[in-house]
């Protein structure tokens, strides 16, 4: 019997969160939309998305209503058939790849429980250690390095800071954080697109006696042309982010010299396979990708886990979403913090579901 789709619920479930800021925006909520896609015969497929506005044109509304079309179109057909079905949403609909994410998630889950594999082992991969790194947001340079000297206590090996307002006040922000941790803890930073290509230049230069690992996203992805430039320039490696959402930004900036590294979000990308196939055309030019992510709760971080357990050439783990404030946690079973480390069991597919208490007060629709 052909494992067929019956039917799919989609839920609107928002997380209340502490105000996070970055460059573009500041997070209050995480407008995230839950979907379980059900087989005739009984099984169930679980995804998961984080609607990001500023980057992905998306919302939690829109997410929700072209959910309800996409699952009209799977509905009755074959759920392992999974590069069929993700075909069938792109020819559908253009882009909304963060509500496409959500299917994709879904419909590995319930490939890797029809094959009663975790899904790291359906895509190929193997268990091995994920350390994330923990964010700090933008704030004034005395707090966040308050912040920083508060994570080294707490363990954390690898601090992400999140820059891109003024390029002085940056420099101040990461002159603060090393002078109160010191050089032992590895620092990464993230711009989101919040500099012109000559602050960027500029600040990256003055920035490079600090031992900055890497620099995210450091201009505007409408700027792309001149990131290479900015690359050429910078004394630290530059890794896209907003730049790249599929396989085919990756060859383009690869190809122009315009990025030493690659940030995978499943939101940019519309899912596992296509973030499969960023990371392969990265590893064929040598260039490390990281994986990171929106607000997702911990069912969508479970998913990219395993997807880190999958693919060699994700390298780093910008997995620290749900430490980032969220003030509950609906998610039953998934992946575990211990400590920064990210432990998952063997059970099949993604083993991670929503809380029915936390769904029964969620705005949802079956189709």
């Amino acid at each position: 019997m052909k494992p067929i789709i019956s039917h799919t619920e989609i839920f609107r479930i928002p997380i209340a969160m502490e105000p996070f800021v970055i460059a573009t925006e500041i997070a209050t909520i995480a407008q995230n939309t839950f979907i379980r896609i059900h087989t005739v015969d009984g099984h169930v497929g679980m995804g998961e998305c984080s609607a990001f506005p500023m980057l992905t044109g998306e919302t939690q509304a829109t997410c929700f209503e072209v959910a309800k079309d996409l699952a009209r179109l799977v509905k009755g057909k074959d759920a392992i058939d999974i590069g069929a079905r993700l075909a069938e949403l792109d020819a559908f609909i253009a882009r909304n790849t963060t509500i496409k994410s959500a299917f994709d998630m879904a419909l590995h889950d319930l490939s890797a429980k029809y094959a009663g594999l975790p899904l790291y082992a359906f895509l190929g991969g193997r268990k091995k250690e994920i350390i994330t790194d923990l964010t700090i947001g933008i704030d004034s340079p005395e707090i966040m390095a308050a912040k920083a000297v508060d994570f080294v206590a707490r363990g954390v090996r690898t601090i992400k800071v999140k820059l891109g307002k003024k390029g002085d006040e940056d420099i101040e922000r990461i002159r603060r954080i090393r002078e109160a941790i010191g050089y032992n803890i590895a620092l990464r930073i993230d711009a989101n697109q919040g500099w012109d290509p000559e602050t960027a230049i500029k600040t990256l230069k003055a920035l490079a006696g600090f031992d900055i690992q890497f620099c995210e996203q450091p201009i505007h992805h409408h700027l792309d042309d001149r990131l290479p430039e900015v690359r050429r320039e910078s004394p630290i490696p530059v890794m896209a982010d907003e730049s790249v959402c599929n396989h085919h930004d990756a060859r383009r900036l690869i190809n122009a010299g315009a990025c030493d590294a690659i940030n995978i979000k499943l939101a940019k990308s519309g899912g596992i396979l296509e973030a499969i196939r960023i990371a392969d055309t990265a590893a064929a030019s040598g260039i490390p990708c990281m994986l990171g992510g929106m607000l997702e709760s911990r069912l969508a971080l479970t998913a990219k886990v395993h997807l880190a357990m999958a693919h060699d050439n994700i390298r780093y783990y910008d997995l620290d979403t749900c430490l980032l404030g969220q003030l509950e946690d609906p998610v039953t079973g998934g992946a575990i913090y211990d400590e920064y480390s990210l432990k998952i069991n063997d059970e099949p597919g993604i083993a991670a579901d929503i809380h029915p208490d936390f769904l029964a007060s969620c705005i949802s629709v079956t189709i």
